[in-house]
């Protein structure tokens, strides 16, 4: 008789209802909102940042270099079992009780340290910008805007940053910030750079945060353009700010407030890439007729960034390049022209007197 099967079986039940509940909790919006991001989670994040900031390298990708490994130790144990014949079919349904476990701990672990972030109150709504949906015509004149902007920009002086230089500078954007919503409170900075970044950039990823430690994660072999904007967006998710177009928008809101100029530009820069997405996929002639009249500079940027991208990742990126290239097929068609994505929409409606004047 197995013994032990007992106490794995009260484990799992306990974790399962436990996960359950968190589950059921992230349906309420005002719960996770008053319980959950102005009450538990800043006071977790911040204890996790202070532990991070002690440590010169990301704790994170150690963290998640430690559970890899575990899992590996125990594969290999099972199947060394699992030859030797010592697995009797009661120790198959432990084993299971006990994968199912892990599961849910992980589960409960990324709800509770930062998942829950998901359910909140959408980050538009709170800074009051408008859905007002966009007209092509009022598309192309927020491009533009844009590229007037970038134009005002494009003599600003290239710079090179540290992880410590670009964790100041943004943590004193979001100061400025936080003067204008609370949501912008910024303590403790935590920005570490990516553990691999060869590997980081293959993969295509640009930074990440870390729900294990609560640092941000910058991939440091970026184009400069891209670093300031990417500090911002990441911490932006230590904030508790979940989905990528939110992160996007606060990025962007932040960077575009910065004292330095180059911060102003990459936040121009990196958002005016969504809308020109845009404004390729519905207009394709205003696409060729805008894309001429930006600066030198930025489309020097806009080529580094390209063969940047198909230097580490081309296999991805001629992928993306023919998945595109049938998206633009399938949207000719009327019913499938409007995209709006959401960063786009917020842009819009944040700058929509600039643009419909």
């Amino acid at each position: 008789m197995n013994t032990s099967y007992p106490p794995k079986l009260k484990q799992f039940t306990l974790l399962f209802i436990l996960s359950a509940m968190v589950y059921a909790f992230g349906f309420n919006e005002q719960w996770v909102e008053h319980l959950y991001v102005r009450g538990t989670y800043p006071i977790t994040s911040v204890v996790q940042r202070y532990i991070s900031s002690f440590l010169p390298f990301a704790l994170g990708d150690f963290l998640y270099l430690l559970l890899i490994l575990y899992v590996i130790r125990s594969l290999y144990l099972f199947y060394k079992k699992l030859v030797q014949k010592r697995i009797k079919r009661s120790d198959l349904l432990n084993i299971t009780l006990q994968v199912l476990s892990f599961f849910l701990v992980l589960y409960l672990a990324f709800k509770l340290l930062w998942g829950l972030n998901y359910s909140r109150f959408p980050i538009a709504k709170q800074l009051a910008i408008s859905d007002e949906k966009y007209t092509t015509p009022q598309l192309i004149s927020l491009g533009e805007y844009f590229i007037g902007r970038l134009n005002s920009l494009q003599h600003v002086k290239k710079q090179t940053y540290t992880v410590p230089q670009l964790q100041a500078k943004a943590k004193l954007a979001y100061d400025v910030m936080q003067q204008k919503n609370s949501l912008f409170i910024y303590h403790t900075p935590a920005v570490k750079p990516v553990l691999n970044s060869w590997i980081i950039t293959k993969i295509g990823i640009e930074g990440y945060y870390s729900p294990l430690s609560g640092e941000a994660n910058v991939n440091m072999r970026l184009p400069l353009t891209s670093l300031p904007f990417v500090t911002c967006h990441e911490i932006a998710h230590q904030l508790g700010v979940a989905r990528e177009d939110e992160a996007n928008l606060v990025g962007y809101l932040v960077a575009s407030s910065s004292s330095d100029p180059y911060f102003q530009y990459s936040a121009v820069y990196e958002v005016f890439k969504n809308i020109l997405f845009e404004i390729r996929l519905k207009s394709p002639d205003d696409y060729e007729r805008l894309y001429k009249t930006i600066n030198a500079v930025t489309i020097s940027d806009l080529k580094a960034d390209r063969d940047f991208w198909q230097k580490y990742n081309s296999n991805m990126f001629a992928y993306m390049d023919v998945a595109f290239d049938r998206f633009l097929k399938l949207n000719s068609q009327p019913k499938g022209t409007d995209s709006y994505q959401d960063i786009v929409l917020w842009l819009y409606n944040i700058h929509k007197k600039d643009v419909n004047n």
